[in-house]
């Protein structure tokens, strides 16, 4: 289905959406951001929803608050509320370079295409925790994940994060929306059932700046979140999560777990075992050494690239051991 809009006008209508708890300084940093988008000002409208405060629109912004629901809820209930053919959906932490709504139109007037995403890179302004955060998100070593918060390539895909995505309001209401008991996690559902209606497109020019959760705690604590709902994910839904590459911290922890054990008890297997480790720790530096800019950071990136593999392999297992999860 071609987009009527685009067909007559040239660009769509399209409504940005921003779920949030409150309209906080990432939040007006993001809406301000929306503001100077290089789109026609009368072809979009945004969209905030906060879980409380008044109802109305002011300066071009809609408010519309929602109570204490997940961000899934959120997106729907604006969904319901946009007036545009295209939603445009973006996390409050998050802000948009100026050509994000721009550059998404030449990707959705393929017919075939129902949505377009693209990498959440770390803000400059961040601090030094928060950037070394963001190397660990965007090293090599995390996977095909890397590729989520670095311009690299454009590609297709099923699955894209929910940060920094465009999609056709008739697919989404097509699918049903997003999931609204799941979080972290629900854009991975909304992107296993969207690719069953149409392509999905991740693409370098689409980008958003996502301020990030500083090492060490509150990163690794969103880590085991993610790590969590993905293992759960794998056994319950399967698709975009049953890959071998969500698998693998899993299987290093398990390494050094029975590595660990055996160990005590043969010579050889040690020195098999501390060998591998070492091998890998140096990996991970020399990675590192690439990779991060600052060269001061890399001592925090290398400890939390380690530390992330970790908690992502044991909360992985978790997630598989799971019957469900709780909010």
């Amino acid at each position: 289905m071609r987009l009527k809009v685009i067909e007559s006008v040239g660009e769509p209508f399209v409504s940005i959406i921003i779920p949030c708890k409150s309209i906080d300084r990432y939040t007006q940093e993001c809406i301000e951001g929306c503001k100077k988008l290089d789109y026609p000002k009368s072809k979009y409208e945004i969209i905030v929803l906060p879980d409380g405060g008044g109802r109305g629109e002011a300066n071009g912004v809609k408010i519309i608050p929602t109570g204490p629901v997940t961000p899934g809820a959120k997106r729907n209930k604006g969904a319901k509320k946009a007036r545009g053919e295209v939603l445009a959906f973006i996390d409050s932490d998050a802000y948009p370079r100026e050509d994000w709504l721009k550059n998404s139109v030449k990707y959705l007037l393929d017919d075939q295409v129902v949505a377009v995403g693209g990498p959440a890179i770390t803000p400059p302004q961040d601090g030094d925790m928060q950037k070394a955060s963001g190397y660990v998100f965007s090293s090599i070593l995390m996977g095909g994940l890397s590729r989520r918060y670095k311009v690299k390539r454009t590609v297709e895909t099923d699955d894209v994060h929910s940060c920094n995505l465009i999609v056709k309001k008739w697919a989404l209401e097509k699918i049903g929306g997003w999931n609204e008991k799941y979080w972290p996690g629900e854009d991975t559902l909304f992107c296993l059932f969207l690719k069953k209606v149409g392509r999905i497109i991740e693409t370098t020019d689409l980008v958003v700046y996502h301020h990030r959760k500083p090492l060490f705690k509150k990163h690794l604590k969103q880590v085991s979140r993610f790590a969590l709902h993905r293992g759960f994910f794998a056994k319950r839904f399967k698709g975009n999560s049953l890959k071998l590459i969500y698998f693998i911290p899993s299987i290093l922890v398990l390494f050094l777990f029975f590595g660990l054990i055996f160990s005590l008890f043969n010579e050889f297997v040690r020195l098999i075992y501390l060998a591998s480790i070492a091998v890998y720790l140096i990996t991970c530096l020399i990675v590192n050494f690439f990779e991060v800019k600052e060269r001061s950071l890399i001592p925090m990136v290398w400890i939390g690239l380690v530390l992330t593999h970790i908690v992502y392999g044991v909360y992985f297992l978790i997630g598989l051991l799971k019957r469900d999860l709780e909010r």
